[in-house]
């Protein structure tokens, strides 16, 4: 096909052709170009040029009539006409003939490579100032789907150059600074992918909440993959750790989170789409299998490797074929421009009755009136500074989300449009909540808070808080490794630009409570259960054939999400250390679980794991840890055992590990003890022969040392880790390890209230200090400080 100025196909044009063809065309062109000859698949197609456009605004002086009405939005017109009578002198004007022309031929050169008659397309709009570094104009002009035919395809042509002046485009260029009619558009038609009848998504090669770049996060849903940028499903979340991509044995996928996906997007007549509701099949099964979410994680990065900076990708799967497709790649233009080595973090000060909670958008936090809406209203009835209440948005919603101080919607995930313009604009949004809209009362002050973790929430009244600029760069180096303390996996990756040693504590129990939420014998034994019981296990386990598997499954990616925020260095993973009490509460655990007056001294910990009423729970934890270390290839996992009380009880406990093929010293594996029992200090030698390593508990050791409930306030007074009997004994402890040549760390809260106690740790030699991560700072500097002392 010969290039006239008005039709290019997409294997001649590159990245470098924005100006010409928009950045969505140019991208598709630099992918077929440079991605298709290494394995990526990408539709192939054409587009008009942004000449084609202007040539169609000297048609009848188009360009002038629009012009015109332009000119009456500073004096007060309102934007719905100005915007309807521009849209509507252009589906008047005709197309050129000449356009019209190039246009069906290009059509049918493409439908005779792909073999087909009149193939289905993909007609988008690209504007050629599109996805540019300082605006994203990604969503703001039409696309039409499932198009076949010359003159159905030439309309959808015609209507994409009107939805350049789509109210929400005007505005969005009028906020922008971008000048109305030197903005081109230029139409992309492509192959279509029948995903309608299959799956799609997106995907970004970085976590777009974190900036974490060692990952691929794939979102995906049944149908078009418009519910998932829209936020109208919850979808399917996959996380691929990168490392690992480079080893074929080794399975990357550390994150597979099956979403509700209660409806998907179809096509309907005319080339628009309609929603429809998924079956329950549908809901439970997970949209892409490991090895799927795997393929598409190396095309992602090999897109990333080519672009030289983080990518935002959409794919598609055809359900017809099965064929999976990148259909579109932009770079992403919020994570990656942020300095690197700049921490900015908030802290709530005070505290409130929380209302709602959801999926936390970035970290911040936004306070204000809450103004619950249904549909997008004039910008004169949202004040700016309110706290934007809805279901779900769309790009409609704009105008009104940059006056936000936050936003707070029913629906959406991660990669929702609110929570994609949230992240643009620097406004917290909590997302997905599922009833703010229905709790959350018009004009009442609230606080949004994505300071707190990976759960969003949303407290009643104006809750004070602060924020700091942390330079990590400017920390000090320490001798004493200062590492971090860790539970929640969806939360890890936000600390992952601290200069942490790694993770000196990352505790099983709180995953198994919250990633599994199941006794691990309810799942062995379901027989002990009530029916109401078994119900429950069977709703959360469902899309899983074993109930065995769903705690192996689930428990190893927690673990492993974990692992890989900090990799390569050194994870240490505490056994579940749940007492009695706590095990009870979860789903089918109290059958299986004694009552006892002292559970905090009961059976916990190393007793647990070999006794026969939990042997086989512990059998669980341990097959995951090996899928972690062995499946995933995550060997800087080392596994900790709690409340480990005499070495005839750590023999029987490493017996049972190594009876799971975990066996200490074999591919590497350590193994460590807590020491927080008395016994743990007086024969630490003997201890010292079983395991590689002691972690200090300090709040057990007080508590078992001194006598004193930790939890008891009448006593509080008495509970004191500097005691001196507590001091000895961390003194004796890291003395008599060292003589064994096994090095001692401590995890607790003492050494980020009190730089004394951190100064006395590094006097007494300890090797390691673990500390919560908002602690981290702190006692980085007071480690620091003490050791030049």
């Amino acid at each position: 096909m010969s290039l006239t100025g008005r039709v290019i196909p997409f294997s001649e044009l590159g990245r470098s052709d924005v100006s010409v063809v928009g950045g969505k065309n140019a991208s598709l062109g630099e992918l077929i170009r440079h991605l298709s000859p290494v394995g990526v698949n990408v539709p192939d197609g054409f587009a008009t040029t942004a000449d084609a456009y202007r040539e169609f605004l000297r048609t009848d002086a188009l360009g002038d009539r629009i012009a015109g009405h332009l000119a009456r939005l500073p004096s007060g017109a309102a934007l719905s006409e100005v915007g309807a009578a521009i849209r509507a002198d252009i589906l008047a004007t005709p197309l050129p003939t000449a356009l019209g022309d190039e246009v069906i031929q290009a059509y049918a050169r493409l439908a005779h490579e792909a073999g087909r008659t009149d193939p289905d397309v993909a007609v988008r709009s690209s504007a050629t100032a599109e996805d540019l570094p300082e605006a994203s104009f990604a969503g703001q002009q039409e696309t039409y789907l499932n198009v076949r035919g010359a003159e159905a395809l030439l309309d959808a042509c015609h209507r994409c150059y009107a939805s350049l002046f789509t109210d929400r485009a005007i505005d969005y260029r009028e906020r922008m600074r971008f000048d109305q009619l030197a903005v081109a558009l230029s139409v992309g038609v492509q192959l279509m992918v029948r995903s309608d009848l299959g799956c799609s998504g997106v995907m970004f090669t970085l976590d777009t909440e974190t900036g974490f770049p060692e990952v691929v996060v794939i979102n995906a849903a049944w149908g078009l993959g418009e519910s998932v940028v829209s936020g109208q499903v919850d979808p399917d979340e996959y996380v691929v750790f990168k490392p690992l991509l480079e080893n074929p044995v080794l399975n990357p996928v550390i994150r597979a989170a099956t979403g509700s996906k209660h409806i998907k997007v179809v096509y309907a007549e005319g080339g628009l789409t309609h929603t429809v509701d998924t079956g329950r099949a549908e809901r439970g099964a997970r949209v892409l299998d490991d090895s799927e979410a795997r393929s598409l994680a190396e095309w992602a990065v090999a897109v990333e490797r080519h672009y030289g900076t983080p990518m935002d990708l959409e794919w598609a799967k055809d359900g017809r074929t099965g064929e999976v497709f990148v259909v579109q790649a932009r770079p992403e233009t919020v994570r990656s421009r942020r300095a690197p080595a700049v921490l900015r973090r908030y802290k709530l000060t005070g505290t409130g009755e929380c209302l709602v909670t959801g999926v936390a958008v970035g970290e911040a936090v936004g306070a204000g009136p809450a103004c619950a809406l249904a549909t997008p209203v004039g910008l004169e009835r949202f004040p700016t500074g309110s706290v934007l209440v809805t279901s779900v948005t769309d790009p409609d919603w704009e105008p009104l989300m940059k006056r936000a101080a936050a936003i707070v919607t029913d629906h959406g995930g991660r990669t929702s449009h609110a929570a994609i313009v949230s992240r643009e604009l620097g406004v917290p949004a909590v997302v997905g909540t599922g009833n703010a809209t229905a709790i959350l009362a018009d004009s009442d002050p609230v606080t949004v808070s994505c300071a707190e973790g990976s759960e969003g929430r949303v407290y009643a009244g104006l809750v004070g808080y602060e924020e700091t600029d942390i330079d990590v760069t400017e920390l000090p180096a320490t001798h004493t490794r200062v590492m971090l303390n860790l539970a929640d996996p969806a939360a890890a990756f936000r600390w992952w630009q601290l200069p942490a040693d790694g993770v000196g504590l990352a505790r099983m129990e709180f995953m198994v409570a919250h990633q599994v939420k199941v006794h691990p014998m309810a799942l062995l034994r379901p027989g002990r259960l009530s029916a109401e019981e078994r119900r429950a296990v069977d709703e959360l386990t469902e899309g899983y054939a074993d109930h065995a598997e769903y705690f192996v499954d689930r428990l190893a990616r927690g673990v492993a999400t974990i692992a890989a925020s900090r990799w390569p260095a050194p994870v240490i993973l505490r056994t579940s250390d749940f007492k009695t009490n706590e095990y009870a509460k979860l789903v089918g655990g109290r059958p299986f679980e004694p009552t006892e007056a002292n559970p905090m001294i009961g059976w916990r910990g190393a007793s647990r794991y070999y006794s026969e009423g939990y042997r086989d729970g512990f059998a669980l934890e341990c097959q995951a840890i090996r899928r972690v270390r062995e499946g995933f290839g995550l060997t800087n996992v080392v596994v900790m055992i709690p409340f480990c009380r005499t070495p005839a009880e750590a023999d029987r406990v490493l017996e049972v590990m190594a009876q799971e093929e975990l066996r200490r010293g074999e591919h590497g594996l350590q193994v460590y003890v807590m020491a927080e029992i008395p016994a743990n200090i007086v024969l630490a030698r003997e201890f010292a022969e079983r395991f590689d390593g002691f972690s200090i508990g300090s709040n057990d050791l007080t508590q078992l040392t001194l006598g004193v409930d930790r939890d008891s306030e009448e006593l509080a007074g008495l509970f004191d880790e500097t005691n001196r009997a507590v001091t000895r004994s961390i003194e004796s402890l890291v003395s008599t390890a060292h003589d064994a040549g096994r090095p001692v760390g401590l995890c607790g809260q003492r050494p980020s209230d009190d730089p004394d106690f951190a100064a006395f740790l590094v006097a007494a030699g300890i090797d390691s200090i673990s500390v919560a991560p908002d602690s981290f700072v702190p006692v980085k500097q007071h480690v620091a400080a003490a050791e030049q002392q």
